[in-house]
């Protein structure tokens, strides 16, 4: 009988220790495997841990840097960069991102904020980055939207510099714009950000470099909707340069004045340094409708203005010269030994060349003449005479020489060369011979020739020094913020043309007849007390039919004939040049020297010459005087 509670079969309880030997080698390498990954997390990885979990309450912001100021000659302001309140959206912090989209829509009245997320996102912008949705928001936009900081989480407002051209369309062509950088220029330009400004054209273009500065960074906290806390750290931003002009803001504005509301242009130049005093092209824009961002709407209507007031017309509008090129014909005879002070032609009213006769403005002629007079009365035969004698190479040669139909040098973008035809210039062009009757159409400026404002402002500048021809520009210096000259432009002689004094003689009694004869054809432009020199031209735009004389009041406003004057002054001591195209503005001397003569007045007003100009000599001119040819 079994005794109760007695194993009955005799076998050994079974051991443990192989199990748990095993529970315990398991344990350990898990205890292992976890001291490893903190020791890599705490140890190796601490820093980057660290900045993943500050990122949720400290931001890097960066500082885009103030763009350097411009200035006029005297140092008086024309571009600064004033603050703008913009609206940033940072999408981490979104925590119901349609309702803060929409709640900030009724704020700032845009329709487009997920849209700018959403291009953000595509272009590869971090979450935690802030993406800007509106700029220059209106002062009740900024305060609504500061009110209302707990309805907008993610939402902050970011003070930004932006450009601000004060005098508005004065001098934009010259001054340029800004813009928002562009995906192209993101790529090929390093240093720069989304959102960032730069130069896009003119000035603020081309000294891009001095005047965009460097950014700065902020290290700030913030809470749990992304609202600024305080800074922790802060690299601050390195303004840009300034830049200093040669332009004078008083003459400027005179120019502007001058031209009214007609289409053309003028520049005036130092001819003893090449320095360019003034610049306007008419019509004109606003640059700052660039810098506040153009709509679509905005851009097509400045592209599909007829008048194309994009265009700079001092470096890009190309003109026939008309008579202006009479001075090219003058120079080239005399240095060519063709022509001297008592070379005479003479004047019937017109010159048979073949089969056709080429007519003077003047229809009764004006009898025989010489070569002073002929440049004071504008006597077209006269230089007919002149151009069949040198022909069309030896002019072209001579053009050249004077700086027409090559670059100027200027230091802006775009400029055009304009055209000095000759026989070689025919057959590459037209793959046609030059005949010679078109020689006499070239020696007044006529037929294929053409030119910029520019070009003809440093022709007159290179007369009246006596052969000299500066390279223009319009930026004396680069400043730095303490005032220190980080950079200064000296004037650099680009040509010489060896003038003899006789030479130089003849040009300036023929160029200051034209103001100040009875006879000459810009009487108009004469200030008492102040010697003015010049020449006036008129460009013809279409050609009149044979023995036709069609009067211009009588023709459509875009086929009329465009007036030139170039000039200078004083006339024994030259400080002014300018030369002045208006448009479809007729005879040079009625249209185009009357705005030279404003400009010249409010020179001398400015700038007095040495002998004290008479009474009542800055008043405007009568208009009551008659004018004589172009």
């Amino acid at each position: 009988m079994a005794i109760l509670g007695r194993r009955p079969d005799k076998q050994p309880i079974p051991k443990l220790e192989p199990r748990l030997t095993a529970l315990s080698i398991l344990m350990m390498l898990v205890l292992g495997a976890v001291a490893l990954r903190l020791y890599y997390l705490q140890i190796i990885e601490t820093h980057r841990m660290a900045d993943l979990a500050d990122r949720n309450r400290i931001r890097i912001r960066r500082i885009p840097a103030s763009r350097g100021l411009i200035f006029d000659r005297r140092h008086r302001v024309l571009v600064d960069t004033r603050p703008s309140y913009d609206a940033v959206l940072v999408p981490e912090d979104l925590r119901n991102r349609a309702a803060t989209i929409r709640r900030l829509e009724q704020f700032i009245g845009d329709d487009h904020i997920e849209d700018k997320i959403s291009q953000a996102e595509d272009d590869g912008l971090p979450s935690s980055e802030p993406v800007t949705v509106k700029e220059r928001l209106s002062w009740d936009q900024v305060v609504g939207i500061e009110t209302h900081q707990l309805e907008l989480p993610g939402v902050s407002i970011q003070v930004t510099p932006r450009r601000r051209y004060i005098y508005g369309p004065l001098a934009a062509h010259l001054l340029g714009y800004v813009g928002e950088v562009s995906e192209t220029e993101l790529r090929k330009l390093p240093g720069y950000h989304m959102g960032d400004e730069i130069g896009k054209f003119g000035l603020e273009r081309g000294w891009e470099d001095y005047l965009r500065g460097v950014s700065g960074d902020q290290e700030i906290e913030v809470d749990a909707v992304g609202r600024r806390l305080r800074v922790l750290n802060e690299t601050p931003e390195k303004p840009g340069a300034s830049v200093i002009l040669t332009i004078d803001l008083d003459l400027q504005e005179t120019a502007e004045e001058a031209l009214g509301n007609q289409v053309g242009a003028l520049v005036a130049i130092d001819p003893r340094t090449g320095e360019i005093l003034a610049m306007v092209s008419h019509p004109s824009f606003d640059p700052n409708e660039f810098a506040s961002g153009l709509t679509a709407a905005q851009w097509r209507q400045l592209m599909n203005n007829p008048t194309h007031p994009l265009e700079d017309r001092v470096i890009q509008g190309t003109y026939p010269p008309g008579s202006t090129f009479k001075l090219v014909d003058t120079i080239a005879g005399m240095e060519d030994h063709l022509l001297t002070r008592s070379t005479s032609f003479h004047c019937g009213g017109g010159l048979w060349y073949g089969n056709r006769e080429y007519r003077c403005w003047r229809k009764q002629g004006h009898g025989t003449i010489g070569l002073v007079n002929a440049i004071i009365e504008s006597c077209d035969v006269y230089f007919y005479n002149v151009g069949e004698r040198l022909g069309v190479d030896r002019i072209a040669q001579w053009a050249h020489r004077l700086g027409l139909g090559v670059p100027s040098g200027i230091p802006l973008g775009h400029e055009k060369t304009g055209t000095i035809p000759s026989t070689e210039w025919k057959e590459r062009r037209f793959h046609e011979r030059w005949y010679p009757a078109e020689t006499l159409s070239v020696a007044i400026g006529q037929g294929y020739v053409n030119a910029t404002p520019l070009q003809l402002a440093q022709l007159a500048a290179e007369v009246a020094e006596g052969g000299i021809r500066y390279k223009p520009h319009f930026v004396k210096r680069i400043e730095a913020l303490d005032g220190s000259t980080i950079k200064s432009y000296e004037p650099e002689v680009e040509a010489r043309i060896p003038l003899t004094p006789e030479q130089k003689e003849i040009l300036q009694e023929g160029a200051c007849g034209v103001v100040n004869s009875p006879m000459g054809t810009a009487r108009k432009a004469a200030i008492p007390g102040v010697e003015v020199c010049g020449k006036t031209g008129t460009a013809q735009v279409v050609k009149e039919a044979a023995g036709a004389r069609v009067k211009e009041d009588a023709l459509p406003w875009r086929y009329r004939d465009h007036g030139w004057f170039i000039a200078w002054a004083p006339g024994n001591d030259p400080r002014i040049a300018i030369a002045c195209v208006i448009e479809h503005g007729g005879h040079g001397g009625s249209s185009a020297a009357p705005v030279v003569r404003d400009v010249l007045l409010k020179y001398f007003q400015l700038y007095p010459p040495s002998q004290p100009l008479p009474a009542g000599a800055l008043a405007k001119a009568s208009d009551t005087i008659k004018e004589h040819g172009d």
